[in-house]
């Protein structure tokens, strides 16, 4: 630590900001000495200083000064920060001799800091800003100002090894900017040209490779820079030189470059191009001869991987990688060829023994590669999988030559699989850390990811040969119930696997595989003593079960029997075994609903009736909201029912406990209102809403029956609770509505709109809701809303508003302005102080405000001029919003109102000129700023519309009283708008930008991509980081390749989850 800690006086640090002095070096090493070891003000002072310093427009031209004067490191790093800022942000308006004056300045002080090996071991982080700094000059200067730079850095490697070296990694650098970070970063035009001129300057990386440099450093350099030029460079620099055979003799089997090397030649492997075949298949035979002497075929990698340091773990890594990346690209040529069988059995036999390494990393580069290889072999010849197991013994008929090559190798893949199958998201019984069986409550999305691989590679597998897939999953059943293998990870990692086969196996094999499956499990739980392996076996029980619905709905007897099994875990107090009871449940009664409703095969009654008879001694253990599980479960078997006497019968029963509990609540308020202040009766009244609100979920329009019943009363009781949350708050003051009583009143009051809003979505006679439900509603909740005090307003009566407007379109546009007079105003007051306070009315108030635009648009036009003035303050307020959700939605409604208003002939005249220039300016402030970029597409869209109804004359009025042609004018207006935002822009620079909006207002891609190019230009000087300017589009392509890969998983039985199926796919 620097010896002179000096109390810095506020003048002296100051006196550094005065330019006309000489700059004192010692001042500013204490300054930057200050700030990195001070603390309190005297800290503060000292960065406030730096700051202002950095920030001074003519602070570069003391870099050279304090890079030669001063002698602290920290000093002269804080000096090459201010050149990198003014070489990214004013580079194009300093004068072309000071551009010059600097690039021989940092080239000059790069030769000579890294031309001294000492030097660069001593000052690596100091050498490694300066060669940043030269790329950004690079990025700036080459190929335009600097034409020669990569002819001149090859041959000043040439004067040093510790020069060349440095220069390897200057070039690295470069390539990964202009490669893998140009996106966003310059316009497209820049970097294309950028890529152009650095593939075709003739790289020569220096002759480390063929002349023997005892220079490790460099040689590992070289290496490092050329792994980067690989996925660039031409081909023949690859195929048509000796670098394969370089890297593979001279490096691969040098321990300190065989990581790197091994990267390289994965470069290489993973080129796809045909007219190189001999060289990849030369690539292939020098690898793995190579391989077999560093680790020889017998060697237990899986142990040498646990007891191996980083450096050789990494080894392990790289080399499933490579054989990965080998094999998925040049797999078949390799086949095709009888002499390389066995180097690809070989191969092979390497991927196996690396799978089986303890680490979850390598395990899914090797999963990749199984799963690819399973799924080409299903899909070259989808219908000669091997023949049920019951016709054929289990001999293999007809299968195709090059699956017969693969056989052995795809059984050991199996037993891997089904050995180490990952957790499913429907498991929530599981092993922790400490060895105890505990509910899990955190959803691990690594496992559940790794699982739906590890699911649909095992199916594949087991489409290939589901005999074998049998075999394996019944020994090892087997091993599980005689004990010679069992534990819990075993037992797990088993019933997991066979979960997730479901739908692989031909329907009759399922069944036979399946009956011997539960027997044993159900064996294994009376055998086990131990609440914890009861779990554990429950939990696996209650897992398969699930995932079998097509062999449920097949079995009645089965199904019931699993149901009944279900129930009796209802009752287990273990950790997690009633939630899993619960959601098992439901997912049986969503996929075998009809099943419940009908009388079946050597029964009395439908089993719903059972169920309703005995559902007191069911749910007696259960927590109240897995009771609300139960009743959803219930509820879909009860929407199954068709015929409508004997449904409303159900539901009268169904729901009979719960309104008994609510019958006598309100006959007590009826006597005594005060019972709506006791803290025990709200919380009962709470937990019947929630029952009700998931019991309509899944009943659906039918549950009308018990809402009638319970309408009214519910609703008194909202007005009342109401009453008494406004009245404790204006005793207490608003902290009182973080008080229990107040909360669950408040839930009380959420509840039932939730119910009603729950109701009405899946109502199928909007005229029917609109007569009888929505009267009665809009007087109890809407003048209690405006009324109360912000903080106790409920939000969900602004998503129910919205929810009722959405089903009844044109039947409520009548009542829209009430509507309006009691939640707009009042809601808008709450939000537009700013972007945070009350986020969920925030949400839900223009859910209302898009679901009035899109269904009731009439309305907006029959309300005052300066309530309408006021909906579209409160549109512009939302698009310009960081809540990403919010802003979307203020889009999409500013949209769709300028596509309603063109319908509307009278309006709309008066609406352009009124408010189109103000909407052109408001969405030209976002598309300019860099936090909304994400909006890029809807703001294009919004734009491209408004400038072709300028340019197709939709707008018949003068936009300017002072000018005739509103094109000319909108130019004007929109290039005097950005001039005056972006006063550095050129006029010409403009003038393009605004002709791009008219001529490509028909292509929004197109007018998209202007949009992106303008706003990477009025970053040139403003240095902001543009990289997110992508981020929408990566969103959009993956989600593409998502709905891609569904469809293509649809084809195939059994890839599929059960519960991912449509439903017509079920039954």
């Amino acid at each position: 630590m620097p010896a002179n800690m000096t109390m810095l006086a506020d003048h002296a640090a100051r006196q550094l900001l005065d330019f006309s002095q000489k700059l004192d070096i010692n001042l500013l090493d204490n300054v930057v000495n200050s700030m990195y070891y001070d603390i309190g003000s005297q800290q503060r002072m000292a960065q406030e200083v730096l700051t202002n310093l950095k920030d001074h427009p003519d602070a570069w031209t003391r870099v050279d000064t304090i890079l030669e004067f001063s002698q602290n490191m920290k000093t002269k790093y804080y000096a090459l920060q201010i050149l990198e800022t003014v070489i990214k942000t004013r580079w194009k308006i300093l004068p072309r001799n000071q551009c010059e004056g600097i690039k021989k300045y940092v080239v000059g002080l790069i030769i000579k800091t890294s031309s001294d090996a000492a030097n660069v071991e001593k000052d690596g982080v100091y050498i490694a800003k300066l060669n940043m700094i030269l790329v950004q000059i690079l990025k700036q200067e080459w190929p335009k100002h600097w034409p020669t730079f990569i002819s001149d850095i090859v041959g000043a490697s040439r004067t040093s090894e510790s020069l060349c070296q440095n220069n390897m990694i200057i070039l690295k650098l470069l390539s990964e900017e202009v490669f893998d970070f140009s996106s966003g970063q310059m316009t497209q035009v820049k970097a294309k040209h950028l890529k152009d001129r650095y593939i075709t300057s003739p790289i020569q990386l220096p002759n480390n490779f063929q002349e023997n440099s005892q220079n490790a450093p460099l040689v590992q350099a070289t290496l490092e820079t050329l792994l980067r030029f690989l996925n660039w460079i031409p081909l023949g620099y690859i195929f048509e030189t000796k670098l394969i055979s370089t890297l593979v003799y001279k490096f691969l089997n040098v321990p300190m470059f065989r990581n790197v090397t091994l990267k390289c030649l994965t470069e290489i492997a993973g080129v796809s191009v045909n007219q190189y075949e001999e060289q990849f298949v030369n690539l292939f035979t020098l690898t793995m001869d190579q391989l077999k002497q560093m680790l020889p075929l017998n060697t237990n990698i899986r142990l040498a991987y646990s007891n191996g340091k980083d450096d050789e773990q990494n080894f392990i890594q790289n080399l499933s990688l490579f054989l990965c990346t080998f094999l998925k690209e040049h797999g078949q040529l390799i086949e095709k060829r009888p002499n390389l069988r066995e180097t690809l059995v070989e191969a092979l036999h390497y991927m196996l023994l690396v799978s089986e390494v303890e680490e979850t990393e390598i395990f899914k580069i090797c999963l990749e590669y199984w799963n690819h290889l399973a799924a080409e072999l299903y899909r070259e010849s989808p219908f000669s999988t091997s023949t049920s197991p019951l016709l054929s013994g289990s001999q293999h008929f007809d299968v195709p030559p090059r699956r017969h090559l693969y056989l052995p190798v795809l059984s050991k893949v199996r037993t891997l699989m089904v050995s180490r199958m990952a957790k499913p998201e429907e498991v929530l019984v599981v092993e922790n850390d400490q060895g105890e069986v505990v509910r899990e409550f955190m959803k691990d999305t690594d496992s559940i990811n790794l699982y739906k691989n590890m699911r649909e590679t095992l199916v594949y597998l087991t489409h290939l040969d589901y005999a074998d897939t049998e075999r394996i999953m019944t020994e090892k059943l087997h091993n599980q119930v005689n004990g010679t293998e069992w534990s819990w990870r075993n037992l797990n990692t088993l019933c997991w696997a066979i979960g997730s086969i479901s739908g692989a196996m031909h329907e009759e094999d399922e069944k036979r595989f399946l009956v011997t499956v539960i027997k044993d499990l159900l064996g294994l739980c009376e055998q086990k003593r131990g609440k914890d392996n009861k779990a554990i076996i429950a939990s696996n029980i209650m897992y398969i079960v699930g995932q079998y619905p097509r062999f449920l709905r097949a079995h009645w007897k089965f199904l019931k029997t699993v149901v009944n099994k279900l129930f009796e875990f209802m009752h287990e107090t273990h950790d997690g075994v009633q939630d899993m009871a619960c959601d098992t449940f439901i997912k049986i009664a969503q996929k075998c609903r009809r099943h419940f409703v009908q009388v079946q095969v050597g029964e009395v009654m439908p089993f719903i009736d059972e169920i309703l008879n005995n559902i007191n001694t069911i749910i007696c253990d259960l927590q109240p909201q897995q009771v609300h599980t139960f009743y959803e479960a219930v509820g879909y078997m009860i929407g199954a029912q068709t015929d409508q006497a004997v449904q409303e019968h159900l539901i009268e029963k169904y729901m009979l406990l719960p309104n008994q509990v609510w019958d006598s609540i309100i006959q007590q308020a009826t006597k005594n209102v005060d019972i709506l202040k006791d803290a025990e009766t709200v919380r009962q009244l709470g937990s019947i809403l929630k029952t009700n609100v998931r019991a309509c979920k899944a009943v659906g329009h039918p549950f009308v029956v018990q809402l009638g019943r319970i309408y009214l009363d519910m609703l008194n009781v909202y007005k009342c609770l109401s009453e008494n949350i406004s009245s404790a708050i204006q005793t207490n003051g608003e902290m009182v509505t973080k008080q229990p009583l107040i909360r669950s009143m408040r839930t009380v009051k959420r509840e039932t709109l939730k119910l009603i809003s729950g109701w009405v979505s899946r109502s199928n006679d909007p005229q029917m809701v609109g007569e009888n439900f929505v009267p009665p509603l809009l007087e109890a909740v809407l003048i209690d809303y405006q009324r109360n005090v912000p903080a106790a307003r409920e939000p969900e009566v602004l998503s129910t508003m919205a929810t009722i407007v959405n089903k009844l379109g044109g039947h409520i546009t009548g009542e829209i302005p009430k509507i309006f007079d009691a939640v707009f105003e009042c809601t808008l007051n709450m939000i537009n102080k700013d972007f945070e306070e009350y986020p969920e009315h925030r949400t839900h108030f223009f859910y209302l405000l898009q679901a009035v635009n899109s269904q009731c648009f009439p309305a907006f036009l029959s309300i005052p001029p300066a309530q309408f003035k006021l909906v579209l303050d409160s549109i512009i307020w939302a698009f310009k919003h960081t809540m990403r959700n919010v802003a979307d939605t203020g889009l999409q409604i500013l949209y769709t109102l300028l596509q309603n208003v063109a319908q509307e002939e009278a309006a709309a005249q008066s609406f352009y000129q009124t408010y189109f220039c103000d909407i052109l300016q408001h969405i030209f402030s976002v598309v300019t700023d860099t936090s909304h970029t994400a909006g890029l597409t809807m703001h294009a869209s919004i734009l491209a519309y408004m400038f072709n109804l300028v340019e197709e004359g939709k707008i018949s009025t003068s936009l300017n009283p002072a000018s005739q042609n509103n094109q000319g004018y909108v130019q004007e207006y929109v290039a005097n708008l950005l001039k005056t935002a972006f006063p550095h822009l050129q006029d010409a620079q403009v003038k393009v930008f605004v002709t791009g909006l008219f001529s490509l207002n028909q292509d929004i891609p197109a007018f998209k991509e202007h949009l992106r190019d303008f706003l990477v230009q009025i970053k040139e000087f403003a240095g902001e980081d543009t990289t997110d300017l992508f981020l929408e589009e990566r969103e959009t392509s993956l989600r593409q390749a998502q709905e891609e890969k569904h469809k293509l998983q649809m084809s195939v039985p059994g890839i599929l989850n059960p519960h991912e199926l449509p439903e017509e796919m079920c039954d």
